[in-house]
Parts: structure tokens; C-alpha cells; sequence
């Protein structure tokens, strides 16, 4: 099953366009389409219901108390890939130095049991007991003696990349939120417009019968179009308003694509009982600003 286009969706949410018959069929049977426009119009209503406010009060100090606190849990979680070499221990692929006179270099003579201390010299060692500590107990000593710098007492673990990732997304999340009523929200202060006159587009000459589109002029001054199936085009399509007694005409802009939705300024006061007619063309990239002769919709609006 084919969905209906989100941009389709958005109009419909905010009552600039009207379901004709196919998507209203489409919107009785599709689960996924329904449940995406009520959620559209939940989120374009409250757009709509934050115009009058202004002054947003400041957000309670328990808010940001949480926000701060899980950020630092969130810091203090070790990497997983630390905590995994601490488990591993030191490198058993390290390369061993090589045998002199058939003598291992590694092995060290256990200490005389007379109880002597054994010699300190830099490479020698007492042989270490095997227990069930943890393999951090037998790391190198992190004291200035023990070949190891210090962590400093004010430096925080780095964060690891999964927490990263999820503090990131979360974020973006709330941004994309926020962002989604803001301009839904600035779309108007009323999800419908009230509509000054109004077209339905048929298939003009040799356009295929399954092209259709529908026009409506709204009380701002501005053209919605909705069109469907337009016939591929090598150049582009353009929207006119022509006069039909005089037959002249003149651009109101551009299509970005065979099916979809468009908003279009409007000249102010324009006569739109001299121009009725709403002619869809296909035009080329030709330098030539006059109207090309092909159209491919057209209608005439009542109202």
C-alpha cells in the first residue's frame, strides 16, 4: 500500500487543503496515515494555542536538578572498553624477550627461605600469589615510583560513547520537538483559512486523465495548489492566472514536482473575477518568460 505524502499529511493537519475522495478512502482504510494526521493536528493545535503567549515563565529548578544529576550518572559509568581491559589484564601477546644460554629472562629464583630480602633491582620481583582479587590490585602502582602518572584529583573518566551518543540523540530529539511547533505554530493563528474562491484542475488537451489538482485562494493573499499525476517534464511546471475574455495572463511561480502541494503569493489586489481561470504548464528552460502553450491543468474559480 502506498502512503500518503507527509508534506500531503501537513496541509491536511492544518486545514489549508481538503481530502478529496481518494485520500479520504485511502484515510478510512490506512492505520498508519490516520494515526500520523491526528498526531499532526495534535501538534498543529497546540501550535496554535501558544500564539498569545510571550512571555514563557522560567522552567522550575527541579528540572535542570534532574537534567544535571543524570549527566553526572551518566559520567560517572566507566567505559565499556576500560573496563574490559581491566578484566583482559596485561597484553599476553606481548612479545617475551629472547632466551640467553638457554636461560629464560623472565624467570625469577624464588627468595632463600633463610628470609633474606630479595635484591630490588629494577627487574627483578617477588612471585605474586594467586587470589581472587580483581586484575586491578595487580596493575602497576599508579605512584610516582611505580612507572605510572597519576589520574589528576580533579579530572573527571571520559564519557563513553554509547552515553554520548544517547545524550546526543535525546537532545536532538527535543530540539526537533521544539522546533516542529514553532513552525507548525507560525504557520497561522488558526489551523484553517477561510477561502475566498476556489477550482477544481482537470486534465487540459493531451494530459493524461488521471492528472488532477485543485486551487484555492486564501483570505491572506496567497494560492494553494494540490495536484496529482502531472506527466513527466523535461523543464518544469508553471502556475498562471489568465484572463479568459483577453486571454492575458500572468506567472504566479513554479511546481517542485508532478504531486504535491504549493503555496504561492498572490499580487495584492488582484481581480481574480477578470482572472479566474488557474492554468497548470509545462514549461522549458529556455529563457523565454511567456507562457509555452502546454498546459496541462486548468480550472476556474468560484466563490
Amino acid at each position: 500500500m502506498q502512503h500518503l505524502d507527509h508534506d500531503r499529511l501537513v496541509f491536511l493537519a492544518l486545514g489549508e487543503s481538503e481530502a478529496d475522495h481518494g485520500e479520504t478512502d485511502h484515510l478510512g482504510g490506512c492505520v498508519t496515515c490516520r494515526r500520523e494526521l491526528e498526531s499532526l493536528r495534535h501538534v498543529a493545535g497546540l501550535g496554535a494555542g501558544t500564539q498569545g503567549l510571550h512571555d514563557l515563565p522560567d522552567p522550575p529548578a527541579h528540572l535542570w536538578a534532574g537534567i544535571l544529576a543524570e549527566l553526572d550518572a551518566v559520567a560517572q559509568v566507566p567505559s565499556l572498553a576500560e573496563a574490559h581491559r581491566q578484566d583482559l589484564g596485561p597484553d599476553p601477546t606481548q612479545a617475551r624477550p629472547a632466551a640467553r644460554n638457554g636461560v629464560d629472562p623472565t624467570y625469577r629464583r624464588p627468595a632463600a627461605a633463610t628470609g633474606d630480602p630479595q635484591p630490588s633491582g629494577t627487574g627483578d620481583r617477588r612471585p605474586t600469589a594467586v587470589t581472587g582479587d580483581r586484575p586491578e590490585s595487580r596493575r602497576p602502582s599508579s605512584s610516582p615510583g611505580g612507572g605510572r602518572a597519576a589520574r589528576p584529583a580533579g579530572r573527571s573518566r571520559r564519557w563513553p560513547r554509547w552515553a554520548t551518543t544517547v545524550v546526543s540523540a535525546t537532545a536532538a530529539a527535543a530540539i526537533a520537538v521544539f522546533g516542529t511547533v514553532l513552525v507548525l505554530g507560525d504557520r497561522g493563528a488558526t489551523p484553517r483559512q477561510d477561502v475566498l474562491a476556489s477550482a477544481p484542475l482537470a486534465a487540459y488537451g493531451s494530459t493524461p486523465a488521471d492528472a488532477r489538482g485543485d486551487a484555492r485562494v486564501f483570505a491572506d493573499g496567497r494560492l494553494h495548489l494540490h495536484v496529482a499525476n502531472l506527466p513527466d517534464v523535461t523543464g518544469y511546471y508553471e502556475v498562471w492566472l489568465i484572463n479568459p475574455t483577453t486571454m492575458e495572463m500572468f506567472s504566479v511561480g513554479v511546481l517542485r514536482g508532478s504531486s504535491g502541494d504549493a503555496l504561492l503569493p498572490l499580487p495584492p489586489n488582484v481581480d481574480l473575477q477578470a482572472y479566474s481561470v488557474v492554468d497548470v504548464s509545462a514549461e522549458q528552460y529556455d529563457n523565454k518568460p511567456a507562457h509555452s502553450g502546454d498546459s496541462l491543468l486548468r480550472g476556474t474559480l468560484t466563490g
